[in-house]
């Protein structure tokens, strides 16, 4: 039945005002507008400027303990984009470790969340992000290693994250149960409300799809592949992720290409932006140096998840024997996904001009597509954030299970399925405010332990770099 939202809203004050049960009604409502500004306010304290500021200075960190492997190793990670020999166990081939990972990281905020830091912090975001993006390979290079040396390989079950080396490398097993417990909180909470919401958004917008049918329908080919684990998860990674950055890839290049009179003057306005110290209250051009600083490195953490550890997880399932192949895979995706597809939605609103419309988040990336191919462009975006966001729900699901495996044991595994599937259908329909704010608020949390294990381990991950070089005989490229 449809209800009138006046008519019910009137109802339920005339039913509250002669309702003895008002004044519980009305401490009920306070109590959870307190809990939501309290959730609001630690969310802005847990990833405020401090956690961009200290995940910023390990990436230089890293960088330098690991002699900037992101560029003396260039041609290893390049090498990551072709499948491997497998030499090892684990439950997925290299390759598909890879593009599990890659799956997962490239989501709906590589296209929405990049539009809107380029539209609220100006062009200059776009040059920060890159930067971020730049040291964030060092990060997940290093979690990856780590995450193929200290997982648990068991007979039946394979376990991997920065649980396992808090607890078998430094020895904090307290902080890696933490770890673990609070990163599975965040999967389940967060990735099947706020994922499937942007795509059921878009669908209703250009496809005029209801929200209840997109729900529905992605939580059951969710389902499909969710409930077959890791392996299911890994093969349909394989095929979808190259496919979906190929797709992104060539319309965001057809739009570029059609305003490449525009080229050269985006990347000067790019490059003046990011160091502009005018304000700009609200307009775009001129934000200031800080306005571009806080939504490009801000934007950049979401968009490659580099700090999260669940890097760890994803290539922790490789069939290697070699740590640092896996890192050198995670490098490229770090690269992918900060210099392909977020790259990608900045340019194409900012040549077409679209940045200035006044829209933003995937209705922004959306029109500037429809520039270059009207019509179709906006079914193109709307096809990418489904896959983005489709992918990434496959991906946070292995992440949140093998998190509550852990602190809860194997056992809670199918449970966990079920749910995180069902509570797809109630994200598509919500409203998700709250949600995106208690995310960053455990994403936070979750960093800060992870954190401590890559740089208490930043030995041993700079130890297996160099047995690697030696083995493999490489002293480095120019």
């Amino acid at each position: 039945m449809v209800y009138d939202a006046a008519i019910l809203s009137d109802e339920l004050v005339m039913t509250s005002s002669a309702s003895p049960l008002e004044p519980l009604v009305s401490a009920l409502g306070a109590v959870g507008e307190a809990a939501s500004t309290l959730v609001f306010r630690a969310s802005d304290a847990a990833f405020g400027p401090w956690t961009v500021i200290l995940l910023f200075g390990i990436g230089l960190f890293l960088s330098l303990r690991l002699r900037f492997v992101q560029i003396r190793h260039l041609r290893g990670a390049l090498a990551s984009l072709k499948p491997r020999a497998e030499d090892g166990a684990g439950a997925l081939s290299p390759f598909q470790a890879f593009m599990t990972a890659l799956a997962a990281s490239v989501g709906t905020g590589n296209i929405a969340g990049v539009a809107t830091a380029i539209v609220s912090g100006g062009p200059g975001a776009l040059l920060w992000l890159w930067c971020y993006g730049f040291f964030a390979t060092a990060v997940k290079f290093t979690e990856a290693v780590l995450g193929v040396q200290y997982r648990s390989l068991g007979s039946r079950y394979l376990s991997a994250g920065p649980m396992h080396y808090l607890r078998d490398g430094l020895g904090l097993k307290r902080l890696g149960w933490l770890y673990a417990l609070i990163a599975g909180v965040a999967a389940l909470t967060t990735t099947p409300i706020t994922q499937p919401n942007s795509i059921a958004i878009g669908f209703e917008s250009h496809f005029h799809v209801p929200t209840i049918v997109t729900g529905v329908g992605v939580a059951v080919v969710a389902w499909l592949v969710i409930i077959g684990g890791i392996k299911s998860i890994g093969r349909t990674a394989e095929k979808l992720a190259p496919m979906m950055v190929a797709l992104y890839l060539l319309g965001g290049l057809l739009v570029i290409a059609t305003h490449t009179d525009r080229l050269a003057d985006v990347f000067l306005l790019v490059l003046r932006e990011a160091f502009s110290l005018k304000a700009g209250l609200g307009s775009a051009a001129g934000v200031g140096i800080m306005m571009a600083m806080r939504y490009g490195l801000a934007r950049g953490i979401y968009a490659n998840e580099a700090g999260y550890g669940t890097a760890a997880v994803a290539y922790g399932t490789a069939r290697s024997r070699r740590p640092v192949q896996q890192g050198y895979a995670a490098v490229m995706e770090v690269f992918v996904v900060s210099f392909v597809t977020s790259t990608i939605s900045a340019l194409t609103i900012l040549v077409t001009g679209v940045w200035r419309s006044g829209l933003t988040s995937t209705a922004a990336v959306a029109e500037a597509f429809n520039h270059a191919i009207p019509l179709v462009g906006g079914w193109v975006v709307a096809v990418c954030a489904f896959l983005f966001g489709y992918t990434t729900l496959l991906g946070w699901a292995y992440y949140g299970e093998q998190f509550f495996a852990y602190t809860l044991g194997p056992r809670v595994v199918v449970p966990y399925r079920w749910v995180y599937c069902g509570l797809i259908v109630i994200g598509a329909t919500s409203h998700v405010n709250l949600v995106w704010a208690w995310g960053d608020l455990m994403n936070g949390l979750q960093i800060l332990p992870n954190l401590v294990g890559l740089v208490g381990l930043s030995g041993v991950a700079a130890a297996l770099l160099k047995r690697e070089e030696t083995r493999s005989g490489e002293v480095g490229e120019p």
